[in-house]
């Protein structure tokens, strides 16, 4: 969801994040509210309950569990979906469903409807968790799963609030793997899922399911040149959105390792386009045209490997790259710095 009637095109060149953009991804925001139907829920329809999953449960199994889990997130300008994630209230979404945001409207699917406090937001990884007080019994948090065993061709359910229609339900398969998306903060998002389960506009924080109803993935944003459904959607990975959202449940501000370079790929590395003056990479000597072939030794054979090794470091480690310049081979070590909010 984004705070404009429209969804907003993601560009292509970072802020000199670690690494490339996303091309034609767009976040997946929901209309402005006036413009929302006012329908809450829609039940799957016979022929979509009775499509089996690659699991021992039904897509109409999965939604029953999970759907008091699903909320749909007002924020006044617009809307998206979230779901509960403890007995505490805590409530996952998307860092664009709620930007900018302190509280929000929380909507369940039996009608239910309570004020959310904006717990904490992380624009780099697009996660948010909002908050609601209400009794632990009504609660029914969902289960993630270890996201790092999901394979391309694994069955999934969406279930979200697409174009305001709150409880839809759609399916797909898992379309491929580690794709990099762009975040509302314009760095690099790696290990995001593909997707050919219908997302849309207002899908944005709902939950990416597997055939045993855990989640996998939190959908994010779509490949669209209409800003609809065209079978390539995004979610961002389970593993990564459960480790923010407990920093973020702890108070934590989420801190993310830097390079400050932009990065795309080169025939045999990752290409070094605009480096940042007085970042970590500018202070270690690198330059603009260098080529990256190797991390701590490990090889690189593109800007996604590159974005990827950095992402798995923390700010103040120290990594050895090996690039290439003007034909030769040197070694620069860089201090990782904070990336900037």
């Amino acid at each position: 969801m984004t705070r404009r009637a429209s969804v907003a095109t993601l560009g292509a060149v970072l802020a000199f994040g670690a690494g490339g953009g996303a091309g034609a991804a767009t976040l997946i925001g929901g209309a402005p509210a006036a413009a929302t139907p006012t329908v809450t829920e829609r039940t799957p329809s016979a022929a979509v309950a009775d499509v089996k999953t690659s699991g021992a449960l039904t897509v109409n199994q999965i939604y029953r569990r999970a759907k008091q889990s699903v909320v749909e997130i007002k924020t006044g300008d617009g809307e998206g979906t979230g779901f509960v994630i403890d007995a505490k209230g805590d409530i996952v979404t998307n860092e664009h469903v709620v930007s900018g945001s302190h509280t929000v409207q929380v909507v369940f699917a039996d009608g239910r409807s309570a004020g959310g406090r904006v717990v904490g937001t992380d624009a780099s990884s697009d996660v948010a968790v909002v908050r609601v007080s209400v009794p632990a019994s009504e609660l029914k948090p969902l289960t993630f799963a270890d996201s790092s065993q999901v394979t391309v061709g694994d069955a999934v359910v969406a279930i979200g609030s697409p174009y305001g229609l709150a409880g839809t339900v759609t399916t797909g398969i898992i379309s491929a793997l580690d794709r990099t998306i762009t975040s509302p903060s314009n760095y690099s998002i790696t290990g995001a899922l593909q997707t050919d389960a219908a997302i849309n506009p207002g899908n944005s924080g709902g939950p990416l399911l597997d055939a045993d109803g855990h989640v996998i993935g939190v959908n994010a944003q779509i490949e669209s040149s209409s800003n609809g459904n065209t079978g390539v959607g995004f979610a961002l990975d389970a593993n990564d959105v459960r480790k923010v959202a407990e920093s973020l449940i702890a108070g934590k501000t989420v801190q993310h390792a830097y390079l400050g370079v932009e990065l795309g790929d080169a025939a045999h590395g990752a290409s070094i386009g605009t480096v940042r003056q007085g970042g970590p990479a500018d202070d270690a000597g690198v330059r603009s045209g260098d080529v990256i072939v190797a991390i701590d030794g490990k090889a690189i054979a593109s800007g996604d490997d590159a974005v990827s090794a950095i992402d798995a470091a923390r700010p103040g480690d120290h990594l050895k790259l090996t690039i290439e310049r003007d034909g030769q081979r040197r070694t620069i070590e860089v201090t990782l710095g904070t990336r900037p909010s």
